[in-house]
């Protein structure tokens, strides 16, 4: 307890010098560059629990610096306790049940777990006009670059991204073009809480780590939770390196630094659940000219609301069709909200219908699958050593009160938490009358969510399978179609919502790993041609088609 609080010390004396600077960007919104780069650093699987946040168990110098030179988001959440759903919603800016991306995964059954009723594997596919947020930064110009877990719940369209890569960085863009980068960082993941097992910790062995309630207190499950935290220290070097980059390329002072996860934290009855240890998430973000450098904000934000935010933070309009609110920039849509909202459905094999609304302090849960008991069998989660210590001890008899929470064989229809008194959400004030206001609110406020969005998690899987591919069978988006007028190529497709990538070659050379968006006509040199696919979100891509002017 001693080395914490000399961090805090630490911590808060640096504060103090960070924002006694602040008041020479005493403005309402940061002042930007006219296209400044922006860069996302996603940790994966990973609570607020670093020392910008108030959990000073080790030290991360390299986010420390980053939180002292911007803005902490202390009230930010995923919408899913796990990564497919939530990419889905951070890529297309809206709620993954409204597009039917919530099961995890569509794409491939896990490596453990069968699909269950035979469901197969498919595509989400959201309505005709939505794009993923990288496109809209390609059609302005920026280069976009992914390095580099996708796991959108559909094939990325070639219009995507300029590359998306174990090699994608925004080193490789043309010189001077500004940049959308995201890098994430595996390293948090839940998975490597038993396959960094093999390698040395980064933390003493015997460090005093906070241990929730609901997890038992042995020294295997300590061991775990040490893991965890060497896992942070690992992740703040990789951070460092990304910064000391961007340093290096003298771009600190026109690139806005998001730094997040992409959901809660990776131990049992974290990930996967919408407690706030399952959604709630750190967010920093660094301005060039260090607005509000050191301070903390409280406002309710979504994973919806981050498309919209950084389009607009470019000064790019965010479309109509999005769920989320730019709370940056030049489209900022106030007020803020109100509400945050989640959800849980299939995870691997087993079925969990969950919706979550959460206000600035009370969590309201409705349970759908009301005879299955809170603790799923997940074949995957299993393989780490607390999760088989929880149940060793669930099985003898040995856990307390509030561990044994988890393993209730039943849910109520509803639940409500105070998430100020009660951070771990213990307490169900469901069918406390003193809360009888607050529960009513709530609960119209989820009628109002699940009827708005059409929520499609509320409607068999197979039944959605359908809807999106008739009898099982991709749909195939039409290829591009040209006209050729006064010189100028033009490029359509008869599939609804299509978007046309192309390249043009010269000669004999061939197609590059490059697609360009198609946006406003194109001209051809004798010696050239053009090579342009069509391809929908959740839809196969067209057959490729080449054409050469004479």
């Amino acid at each position: 307890m001693k080395i914490r609080n000399c961090h805090l010390a630490l911590f808060l004396s640096l504060l103090a010098v960070a924002c006694s600077t602040e008041i020479w960007f005493d403005h309402d919104e940061p002042v930007l560059p006219e296209r400044p780069n922006i860069l996302w650093i996603v940790a994966e699987d990973l609570s607020p629990i670093i020392p910008p946040f108030g959990d000073f168990t080790v030290e991360t110098p390299n986010l420390s610096k980053l939180a002292m030179e911007g803005v902490r988001y202390t009230k930010v959440f995923s919408t899913s306790g796990v990564c497919a759903p939530s990419r889905a919603a951070i890529a297309l800016g809206t709620y993954q049940n409204r597009v039917g991306a919530q099961h995890m995964r569509t794409l491939r059954p896990s490596s453990v777990s069968p699909y269950p009723n035979g469901v197969t594997s498919y595509e989400a596919v959201p309505p005709a006009q939505v794009k993923m947020h990288s496109q809209y930064f390609r059609e302005a110009g920026y280069y976009t670059s992914n390095n580099a877990k996708e796991d959108y719940q559909f094939i990325k369209p070639l219009t995507a991204w300029d590359d998306s890569s174990r090699d994608a960085h925004w080193r490789n863009r043309a010189p001077g073009q500004p940049f959308f980068s995201i890098f994430n960082l595996g390293i948090t993941h839940e998975s490597q809480v038993w396959e960094q097992q093999e390698n040395e910790l980064l933390v003493p062995e015997d460090l005093d780590v906070p241990i929730p309630p609901y997890l038992p207190t042995t020294d295997l499950a300590q061991r775990d939770i040490r893991q965890v935290y060497s896992n942070i220290v690992a992740m703040d070097r990789q951070v460092g390196e990304l910064l000391r980059q961007l340093d290096e390329d003298e771009l600190l002072d026109n690139t806005v630094i998001f730094f997040f996860s992409d959901h809660g934290g990776p131990l049992p009855r974290q990930k996967r659940l919408l407690y706030d240890s399952g959604i709630h998430l750190p967010l920093i973000i660094r301005f060039p000219d260090m607005w509000r450098a050191g301070q903390e904000d409280d406002e309710l934000i979504s994973f919806v609301d981050f498309k919209s935010t950084a389009l607009s933070i470019a000064g790019i309009k965010p479309p109509s069709y999005v769920d989320g609110r730019a709370f940056l920039g030049q489209f900022v849509i106030s007020p803020e909200r109100a509400y945050i909202h989640a959800a849980s459905d299939r995870l691997d094999s087993q079925y969990d219908t969950i919706r979550a609304v959460r206000d600035s302090r009370f969590k309201y849960l409705r349970n759908y699958n009301l005879d299955r008991s809170y603790y799923l069998a997940l074949p995957y989660r299993e393989q780490m050593a607390i999760m088989k210590e929880l149940l060793r001890l669930n099985d003898s008899g040995e856990l307390n009160e509030i561990q044994q929470q988890w393993f209730r064989l039943q849910k109520p229809p509803e639940e409500l938490f105070d998430t100020t008194n009660d951070s771990h959400e213990l307490i169900n004030l469901a069918s406390d009358s003193a809360y009888s206001e607050k529960l009513n609110e709530l609960s119209q406020e989820m009628d109002d969510w699940v009827q708005d969005i059409n929520d499609l998690g509320l409607i068999p899987e197979n039944e959605m399978i359908e809807q999106f591919w008739p009898d099982r069978v991709q749909p195939v988006t039409q290829p591009p179609i040209i006209n050729l007028k006064d010189g100028n190529l033009y490029l359509s497709s008869e599939t609804e919502g299509a978007n046309i990538a192309y390249q043009i070659i010269s000669g004999e050379q061939v197609a590059n790993g490059t697609w360009q968006v198609y946006s406003k006509p194109l001209r051809l040199s004798s010696s050239q041609r053009l090579i342009a696919i069509a391809h929908r979100i959740g839809f196969a891509p067209s057959e490729e088609i080449n054409f050469h002017q004479n």
